[in-house]
Parts: C-alpha cells; sequence; structure tokens
C-alpha cells in the first residue's frame, strides 16, 4: 500500500463524511485515561527525562546492544535473522516457515511486520493466518489495514462489528448475531481458541528487545501474544532494530511509561518476557525461537537531521491526541503509520515523491510533542520535511510561487505591514459583522468544510503597539 498526496486528500474528503467513522472516532477514551494516569505519578517528567538519556546511548552504542543480544538469543536457543529491507524481512520469515513445514500460523500485532508487508507475504504463499489480537482479528475480516497502531479497529462501530461476525462465523455454528461487548469478546475468544491449538507457528513483534539476557519483552491487553509464543512449536518475532534496551533495569524505566502513554494504565495486563526456545526443563514454550530484526533505513537516520525519530517506542500517544488524526481516522494517511509519527515515518520509509503531503497535514499546535513519552519534537520533524518537500518542488508550481511572493514581501518590513493591514481590514469586512467568513480567496481547501474566522480588523503588531503605548501612558499617570 502506497500513500500519496492525491490519495491523502481524497481519502480525508471521504473520512470527513463518513458518519460511522465520525461516530467511532467521538467515542475514544485515552485521552482523559492518559491524562489521569500522568498525574498520579508525580515523577513522570522525571521517567521520561531517563528514559530519553537511556535510549540516547543505546543508540549512540546501536551495533554493541545489537550485537551483545543476538549473542544472548543464540545463548537461548535462539537465531538472528538481519533483514536491511522490507523484502529480506519477508524472504527471512517465509523461508523460515518452509523449513518448518508451517503452514498454520497464529499472528500478534507487529507493526513492522506491518511495515514489510508480512500479512501479503503470507497470503501469496498460501499460508493460512489468523490475526489474535482482537483489534487486528476484526479488521482481518474486513480486510482492511489497521487505523491505529495500538488499537487497529477503532474505527470501527460495535454495530459494523456484529455485521462483521454474522458474516464471517456462521461456518463455526455462530448463528445468532452478538451485540454486547461481553458478548462480541466471547464470540471471537472461542473462534480465536481453535486456531490457537492449530497453529504450526506464531508470529509476534516485539515491545522491547533486552540486550542483557537476549529476551524480548511482549506487552498486550489480552494475553493473544502469549498463546501465540508458546502453543505452535515455531515463534518469530519480527521487530525493528531500534527496539533495543541495554538491560532490564532500563526496561524497567520504558514499561512505566508505554501503557500510561497508550491506554492511560499504569500497566497493561500481560507483560510477558520471552528469553528463547524451549529449555529441557521446560513445560511448554516452541521448539525454534527466530529473531527477525529489519533495519529498512533506520540505521541511515543515525546522526541526521531526523535522528530522534528512532526513539519512538509506538505508544500511540501522539496519534490520540492530534486532532488531525481525530478528525479523519487512520485510514486517510494511506499507509501503516497514521498522525504525527506516522507523517514522519512515511515520507522517510516510503519516500517523501510518495507521502510529501503528510508532513502539511499538520496544525502544529505541538499538543504531539507535548504528551510524546520520549519527548520528540515531532512538529520540527515535520518542518524539516516541508523544508524538503519544498526543496524538491514537491509543493506545487502555484505553492512555490506563492512561498516566493511571500518571501519577498516579508524581508521588507513596511511594505509586509502595510499589505497586512489591508488584507486583515478587508478580510473583516468581506465577514460582515457575522465573525467568519463562508468563502475566502485563495483558501477554498479551508472553506470547503468550516468556516473561517474574521479577523478583527488589527493587525497582531497593531494590536501589541497598542497595548504597549496603553502601558506606558498609565505608567506615567497621564492614561
Amino acid at each position: 500500500m502506497k500513500s500519496t498526496a492525491h490519495a491523502f486528500i481524497a481519502n480525508s474528503r471521504e473520512a470527513l463524511l463518513d458518519a460511522d467513522l465520525q461516530r467511532a472516532l467521538a467515542k475514544m477514551g485515552f485521552l482523559a485515561a492518559r491524562t489521569r494516569a500522568v498525574q498520579n505519578l508525580p515523577e513522570w517528567d522525571a521517567i521520561r527525562a531517563n528514559a530519553r538519556e537511556i535510549k540516547e546511548h543505546t543508540l549512540a552504542h546501536l551495533d554493541y546492544y545489537l550485537e551483545r543480544f543476538e549473542a544472548g538469543v543464540e545463548a537461548n536457543g535462539g537465531q538472528v535473522h538481519w533483514c536491511s529491507t522490507p523484502a529480506e524481512a519477508s524472504g527471512a520469515v517465509l523461508k523460515i516457515l518452509r523449513a518448518a513445514g508451517a503452514r498454520r500460523v497464529t499472528k500478534g500485532k507487529s507493526m513492522a511486520g506491518e511495515e514489510f508487508g508480512i500479512n501479503e507475504a503470507l497470503e501469496a504463499n498460501a499460508i493460512n493466518r489468523l490475526e489474535t489480537d482482537l483489534g487486528e482479528y476484526i479488521i482481518q475480516l474486513a480486510g482492511e489495514p489497521p487505523s491505529h497502531i495500538i488499537a487497529p479497529a477503532i474505527h470501527k462501530t460495535k454495530e459494523q462489528i456484529t455485521e462483521l461476525f454474522s458474516a464471517h462465523h456462521a461456518a463455526y455454528g455462530k448463528t445468532e448475531p452478538v451485540t454486547g461487548v461481553a458478548s462480541i469478546v466471547n464470540e471471537a475468544r472461542e473462534v480465536l481458541r481453535e486456531g490457537f491449538l492449530a497453529a504450526d507457528a506464531g508470529i509476534t513483534g516485539a515491545n522491547f528487545l533486552i540486550a542483557e539476557t537476549g529476551s524480548i519483552c511482549l506487552v498486550t491487553n489480552e494475553g493473544n501474544g502469549d498463546l501465540s509464543s508458546t502453543l505452535p512449536r515455531v515463534h518469530i518475532v519480527t521487530a525493528g532494530i531500534e527496539k533495543i534496551v541495554p538491560s532490564l533495569e532500563d526496561l524497567s524505566v520504558f514499561l512505566r511509561l508505554l501503557a500510561r502513554s497508550a491506554t492511560g494504565q499504569e500497566q497493561s495486563v500481560y507483560t510477558t518476557l520471552i528469553s528463547g526456545a524451549r529449555r529441557h526443563e521446560d513445560l511448554d514454550g516452541p521448539a525454534q525461537f527466530h529473531v527477525v530484526l529489519v533495519d529498512n533505513g533506520r540505521s541511515e537516520w543515525l546522526g541526521n537531521e531526523f535522528h530522534e525519530m528512532l526513539r519512538c517506542i509506538r505508544c500511540g500517544a501522539c496519534i490520540n491526541h492530534c486532532p488531525v488524526w481525530n478528525s479523519i481516522g487512520g485510514h486517510a494517511y494511506g499507509w501503516v503509520y497514521p498522525g504525527p509519527m506516522g507523517s514522519v515515518l512515511t515520507p522517510l520509509l516510503q519516500g517523501l515523491e510518495e507521502a510529501h503531503h503528510l508532513p502539511h497535514a499538520c496544525t502544529m499546535n505541538g499538543r504531539c510533542q507535548t504528551v510524546c513519552p520520549m519527548s520528540i519534537p515531532l512538529p520540527s520533524l515535520l518542518r524539516r520535511l516541508r523544508f524538503r518537500s519544498h526543496e524538491q518542488g514537491l509543493t506545487g508550481r502555484v505553492a512555490a510561487l506563492a512561498l516566493k511572493i511571500w518571501g519577498q514581501v516579508a524581508q521588507r518590513p513596511r511594505l509586509y505591514h502595510g499589505l497586512s493591514r489591508i488584507g486583515i481590514a478587508a478580510l473583516k469586512r468581506m465577514g460582515g459583522g457575522k465573525g467568519y467568513l463562508r468563502r475566502m480567496p485563495l483558501a477554498s481547501a479551508w472553506t470547503d468544510s468550516r468556516d473561517f474566522p474574521a479577523p478583527s480588523g488589527q493587525t497582531f503588531m497593531a494590536g501589541w503597539k497598542a497595548r504597549q503605548d496603553g502601558r506606558g501612558c498609565r505608567q506615567d499617570g497621564r492614561g
């Protein structure tokens, strides 16, 4: 799936008119939950600072910690597969499955897997895939990609899920529509249970990789990751190379941030550490343990202007607080990663030519940076991508010409302020005393879907000067 500027514009317009989508997005409760969780942790800022320090240290010594992780995995009876490109990653997974004779796979949520197209690769090779995360299972039935990195089916209403289950679960003897949340969950659990028991292999992501022990950390609220990694005879982990942390002590710092930032929980329901294949004394576990590590351009970001994006722990806080995502959902972005983090990652991973519109799909309100547990300056990164887009001539001739004219005017303060006064006075008059404009020249993209607030009739500089002059009069005693 490719993200293009044309697709984003068309998808956004369609999303704004989708009543079911708007109803589903309106019910998201992550924001208030996160606020409460952070307020209840007085040392929040100190933990954020500590996590950032740990991550920057790790990235500065990434080669060392990755090699140490590989040594730990091998000592635990597992194997690490190094993959530079998406094609290499999907090829590595398929090679493992073929060697194991695996035809049925249970799969947990993995953004790295989505990134290199593992679902499409499994389908193309006639390998039966069963998503075990409830949200992922719902969108598998719907034939859709995720709309959110932590809540893949958040764009679906309860009624839509009932229709999906009715259409697909009749084969399992489920003939009565389920309408309550508890009933929906129970029916999914009953259907998925047979898949867990019959799977030849399980594929999961990893929230963190621990160099000290060669372990992976898996965080879920449903326990599906534990079943996908424990019951099948082969366990395959897919993860980006930036997921590494030095030690278990360091892991505890990130775990205090992750759930609070994502869903507002103090901890997720299941936090599992997995260290390799089943040993002789173990009662369960896979006979084979594989970790597929994906670079896909990440090593090129080390030390460059987008280096800070490697600190991202995929919590989704920036998405939850983004007014653009909350208006159009995730599918409008056209690829795996939506919201502010996606508007940075997609151009970096797929090319600015394919996704140059995404960095401009931002109000620059700064909430994403404020709530990011890793203090990633997302607005600054988006501005850098906008600058690159302009440099490469991707913004269009009209926009480029407008920016050139604005630049020339802005270099001449008297001309700039004079034109600003004229323009603001004209816009106030166009507002006709209503306080808003239904149509405005050169701004149809705005006024097609919303009114434009009419200016007060005074420029900011003029208002500021008048206020300062007024203060001066009062101080002199003559006001």
